[in-house]
């Protein structure tokens, strides 16, 4: 009985600490260039991120707020990159965030995605098929 009282209670203190290290990640983040400040939020158990200010706000074309302009849905393409959800339905698996895709505004494409801590950095790795064949961006904590 005391044995499984113990076994019970380094159970319940393993899950409470994976779920911490999960929510690690929540929060506010600088992109790679800090060209975007980035809110990584929790939905549903899964988590997301989206781009809540940008450096640089209005094209310099139009002198109007940035659109989402390379969209492939020419029906998106006037909507505004703040507010967009850059990063979606990521799950943590020990230690990274994996399962999720990350947008590229510039281009307009989406890619699958994983992060990871890498120190007191983000890394955030986008990529084809194989995690071998992408990009990889480093976030900074606001």
């Amino acid at each position: 009985m005391k044995k499984t009282f113990v076994l019970i209670i380094a159970l319940l203190f393993k899950s409470m600490l994976a779920q911490n290290n999960a929510d690690k990640i929540l929060g506010i983040w600088y992109t790679d260039k800090k060209k975007a400040k980035v809110e990584v939020y929790k939905q549903d158990n899964k988590y997301f991120g989206k781009i809540i200010s940008l450096k640089d706000p209005l094209d310099p074309d139009t002198k109007k707020p940035k659109t989402d302009k390379h969209n492939a849905d020419v029906k998106k393409r006037n909507n505004s990159l703040v507010g967009l959800i850059l990063v979606r339905d990521f799950v943590y698996d020990d230690g990274e965030w994996t399962d999720g895709k990350i947008y590229d505004p510039e281009n307009g494409k989406e890619y699958s995605c994983y992060m990871v801590f890498e120190g007191d950095k983000l890394k955030v790795r986008g990529y084809i098929g194989f995690s071998l064949i992408g990009r990889t961006t480093y976030w900074t904590r606001n």
